[in-house]
C-alpha cells in the first residue's frame, strides 16, 4: 500500500449478503475501535436484531482489545440462529 494511509478491511456477512468497508489507522487502534469506525456495528445489529457475538481477524476469534496493523481483514462474527450442538442432535434424532 505504498503512498496511501496504512488501513485495514472490515467485513460482515450473511448468507445472502456481504459488507466491507475499510478504516484508516492514523494511530494504533483495536478490533473495537475500527468495527465502530466501520460503520458495520450498526449494520450487524439491523440485520440481525443483536450485537456481534464476536470478532476475528483473518478467521482467529481475537479479543475487541487486540491491536490492528496495517492490512488486516477484521471480522464481525453475527449470533447463532441456532446452536450447532442441538442441530446435530434434532438431526440425529430424525
Amino acid at each position: 500500500m505504498t503512498g496511501s494511509a496504512p488501513r485495514v478491511e472490515v467485513v460482515f456477512a450473511l448468507p445472502s449478503r456481504t459488507w466491507r468497508t475499510f478504516v484508516e489507522l492514523i494511530q494504533a487502534k483495536t478490533v473495537r475501535d475500527v468495527v465502530h469506525e466501520s460503520g458495520l456495528v450498526e449494520v450487524c445489529e439491523r440485520e440481525t436484531g443483536q450485537p456481534p457475538a464476536g470478532y476475528g481477524i483473518y478467521g482467529r476469534k481475537v479479543r475487541p482489545t487486540a491491536t490492528v496493523i496495517d492490512g488486516q481483514r477484521v471480522e464481525i462474527y453475527r449470533p447463532l440462529v441456532i446452536d450447532p450442538r442441538a442441530r446435530r442432535r434434532a438431526r440425529g434424532r430424525h
